[in-house]
């Protein structure tokens, strides 16, 4: 899942960006909000974390700037201001979730995994494709009750075509949630990852689970062919 962390104080912009990264979230990290604004014209993303107190543009700003787009992204504000009233405010200009400063890593963590739920229309963290499962909590991976070992990016390319069961994604839309802004590879990277993820998940199995569109993507189902 693709993350927009929006946060002028570089330490603590560098620490929720690492934390973020380990719990497998593709994390594209900005320090101003007019940056912020730039990454949401131009990428998809499954969740924002805003700081509220940002230069340029506030975290009020931005968070007007997706709307107006009528754009459904979910939107956590993060603010050093404990009052009530600030509070009511983001949640009225449309933010989803609010979180106070000093705040724990997993309390965010946890936030951010139910915004991502939430945009995705399911409440549970396990994820089901007929025999396989993916633990997005533990990031665990099992087919027929065996575990399956996977790399980061092959994690978040399973995680992001099992949110995405049933439905047909092209390689932009895959490239867009799998890889960011830093990344400079081959035209054909998401062929070689489905053919990695297909080698550990459906090789094995008499029934295969990653389906090519040709000439439109692939598309992730639990049903028998």
């Amino acid at each position: 899942m693709r993350i927009l962390y929006a946060e002028d104080e570089k330490d603590l912009n560098r620490i929720v960006t690492k934390a973020l990264q380990e719990e497998r979230f593709l994390v594209d990290s900005c320090f101003d909000g007019e940056e912020a604004i730039d990454c949401l014209q131009t990428a998809e993303y499954d969740a924002v974390i805003l700081d509220v107190m940002m230069p340029k543009k506030d975290g009020y700003d931005v968070l007007k700037a997706v709307r107006s787009k009528k754009e459904s992204v979910p939107v956590l504000f993060l603010t050093a201001k404990d009052a009530i009233e600030e509070r009511v405010r983001g949640l009225d200009a449309g933010a989803n979730d609010y979180l106070v400063k000093p705040f724990s890593l997993e309390e965010l963590l946890a936030r951010v995994r139910v915004l991502t739920r939430t945009k995705h229309d399911t409440q549970d963290h396990l994820l089901r494709a007929a025999d396989l499962t993916l633990d997005t909590v533990s990031h665990e991976v099992r087919r027929d009750g065996k575990v399956i070992d996977l790399t980061a990016k092959e994690y978040q390319l399973l995680e992001y075509l099992m949110y995405n069961q049933g439905k047909i994604v092209s390689r932009t839309q895959i490239e867009d949630h799998i890889w960011n802004f830093d990344y400079e590879g081959g035209t054909n990277v998401v062929d070689v990852y489905i053919r990695y993820l297909r080698q550990k998940i459906d090789k094995p199995f008499d029934q295969k689970l990653i389906r090519t569109k040709r000439g439109i993507g692939y598309m992730l189902t639990g049903e028998k062919a």
